[in-house]
């Protein structure tokens, strides 16, 4: 006997794999370099998921990414990845991390000040702004 869940306990699932795929800088670092070009557009790993604010060795990054990171986005069906190159490019359904993404960095003066502080994205967000 096979379980259909409810659709209402099939959209918090959603919901839940939606706020697991931000619950880490390296995954909101893909999303947020995927925002910034064209649909179609290639972009080399680890490079895109580094941040200065958790400092790691490239290597170890890039194992984290294969391992960890980039199977969790894919399976969400955010982003699709190679491993030769080692590219990520936006996934089926990308819009929903990217629409999170967006719509935080647009209400970006409504944050409180430590939250853009402590988050390379908005902080070079509001950087480029105050430019």
């Amino acid at each position: 006997m096979s379980h259909n869940p409810p659709a209402d306990q099939k959209w918090a699932e959603r919901w839940d794999q939606l706020y697991e795929a931000l619950g880490a800088e390296p995954r909101r670092m893909i999303i947020a370099s995927l925002l910034d070009g064209p649909r179609e557009r290639r972009f080399p790993l680890p490079d895109v998921a580094e941040s200065p604010t958790q400092p790691i060795d490239s290597e170890t990054l890039s194992i984290n990414l294969r391992h960890h990171h980039l199977p969790l986005l894919a399976e969400a069906g955010y982003v699709c990845w190679e491993d030769e190159p080692f590219v990520v490019q936006r996934g089926p359904r990308f819009d929903e991390p990217a629409f999170i993404i967006s719509t935080v960095t647009k209400s970006i003066d409504e944050l409180p000040e430590a939250l853009v502080d402590n988050c390379k994205i908005f902080k070079e967000r509001v950087e480029n702004e105050r430019a």
